[in-house]
């Protein structure tokens, strides 16, 4: 149950395709230029995470419909959960993707966002609302972090593009 951030650019998931086809070191060296100006907004998704949200939710529980075990809110993983993926997929929402990995801060992240239910009115009691649709922090985060990367990220995809149409 990731939770995702995205910017899309047209025609960008067709030129990161390409350059797989044309030189696989170009694509890998486009994802380590975007992941490098992308940082100031992983960072800033990183940094939310602060304390487990409310009491007993750093412990482990079991799903009552299923009996599926999910681990519990730790700081660190969800520090460490916040990741940047490239999905180019035809029916892909976006291109450039932010997630939260970790399961635990995920369901922190989405819970109550389509139905409210236990969970959601705790977390909303401890001052973590959500609005449909929204997530709590790491949206927020993200989007505001995003402002400063989104020039630079356009203009580095823009070279891109360019290189690849001449390749071909």
């Amino acid at each position: 149950m990731p939770v995702s951030t995205t910017v899309e650019v047209v025609g960008l998931k067709q030129t990161i395709n390409s350059l797989r086809k044309i030189d696989p070191q170009l694509q890998k060296d486009f994802k380590a230029d975007a992941t490098a100006i992308a940082q100031p907004a992983i960072n800033a998704g990183k940094a939310v995470y602060t304390r487990v949200p409310i009491s007993n939710f750093a412990n482990d529980w079991t799903q009552k419909k299923d009996g599926r075990r999910i681990k519990g809110f730790s700081v660190d993983k969800a520090q460490s959960g916040v990741k940047m993926r490239f999905d180019t997929r035809r029916n892909a929402v976006g291109v450039i993707l932010i997630e939260q990995k970790d399961q635990g801060a995920a369901i922190f992240e989405v819970a109550g966002r389509k139905n409210s239910n236990r969970l959601d009115t705790s977390l909303r009691i401890a001052g973590y609302p959500v609005s449909a649709g929204r997530t709590r922090l790491i949206g927020p985060a993200v989007y505001k972090a995003r402002r400063g990367i989104e020039g630079e990220m356009f203009k580095m995809i823009q070279g891109t593009i360019t290189t690849v149409q001449k390749d071909l």
